[in-house]
This record gives C-alpha cells, structure tokens and sequence, in this order.
C-alpha cells in the first residue's frame, strides 16, 4: 500500500529533525533547509527557462547538491541518523568554479552594475539568486546561534549565488537580450541650482 502525503504530525506546529528530535516549525534549522527547498524549486524553473543543454545539466547537478546540503541542515547533529547524508565535496564548488569561468570567458565584460529584467528567463536567474542569498544568510544566522551546518555548505550557497548571477548574463547573451544598466539618478542640490 501507499504511503499517505499527510501524516498529521505537524498540525501542532511542530516537525522532527532527522535524528528524531522535535522542534517547532519556525525554528532557524527549518527555515535554512525550507530556504534551501525554495531555492531548489526555482532552480528547476531556471531550468526550465534555460535552452543551453550544457547549463541545464548543471543546474540537475545543483539540484542534486541542494538537496545534499537539505538533508544535511536537517539533520539533528547530536544525533547519528540511521540514514546516511550524502557528502558535499570541495570539488563541488571547484565545479561551480569553473562553470563561472566558461561563461565568463563569452560574456562581455560587465561595466555597469545591472538590473534584473529585459526576458524571464534572466529574471528568474536573479530570483533564484536572491532566495540563494537568503540561504546563505539562514545559514550563517544558524552558525551564529552555534548550530552546527556544515563550513562547505555556507562556502557552496556563496559560489553558487555567483554562479546564478553569472547564468542570468549568460542566459541573456545567449538570447540576445541587452542588460538592464542602472542609472542612478543624481538630484542636483537646491544651492548648487542657484549658482
């Protein structure tokens, strides 16, 4: 028989840790893993939006490591899980590293800061960067609050920030879109009008 999608478990506010050990939902363990899951939801939109077959493939890569670091944020670290976590490698954000390079070296040097916008598929790309930062903080917020997460985690969420904001230009060079350049505008002071 199949098992059912609602168990109930939670309608008191409270969920478990892999490990057994209850916490209530809005605890800064659950909001970094749910943080995590949210970001992995708008990679596979990213993915959806990309045509770069190249790309798509690492971004199923990225959906695999953040499901690794997921199950690693869910983990209660003074317990030992029956199930094994999978490893986050230091390779990982080597190959980050070097996806960041191969675009970089077809993308025009950037010498504007830029807006997010002009497809939606550049768009979501910056989405999706910005729930990455948002990670990121959740997870220094826990390391803050001397909750384990692991080093590598917090270290892959930052490169992987820079990699998604890379995507976003190269999926806009791809598509020929120009960028959305800030121009900040500068109010002339009163005195300096009346000169």
């Amino acid at each position: 028989m199949a098992f059912k999608i609602y168990t109930k478990t939670g309608d008191l506010g409270k969920t478990a840790l892999i490990g057994g050990t209850k916490v209530p939902k809005s605890h800064i363990r659950i909001d970094a893993y749910g943080t995590v899951d949210e970001l992995n939801s708008y990679i596979g939109l990213v993915s959806d939006c990309c045509e770069d077959a190249l790309s798509r493939n690492t971004l199923k890569e990225v959906q695999d490591r953040l499901f690794t670091i997921g199950s690693s944020l869910a983990c209660d670290p003074d317990k030992e899980p029956k199930m094994k976590i999978p490893d986050l490698l230091e390779t990982d954000i080597v190959f980050l590293e070097n996806e960041i390079d191969r675009m970089e070296s077809i993308l025009p040097v950037m010498q504007n800061f830029i807006l997010p916008g002009g497809h939606v598929a550049v768009s979501t790309a910056h989405i999706a960067r910005c729930i990455c930062r948002r990670a990121e903080r959740c997870c220094v917020n826990m390391q803050e609050h001397q909750l384990f997460v692991d080093p590598l985690v917090i270290k892959y969420i930052n490169r992987l920030s820079d990699y998604l904001f890379v995507l976003a230009r190269y999926i806009g060079h791809q598509l020929q879109v120009l960028e959305v350049k800030w121009q900040p505008r500068i109010t002339v002071q009163q005195g300096a009008q009346q000169q």
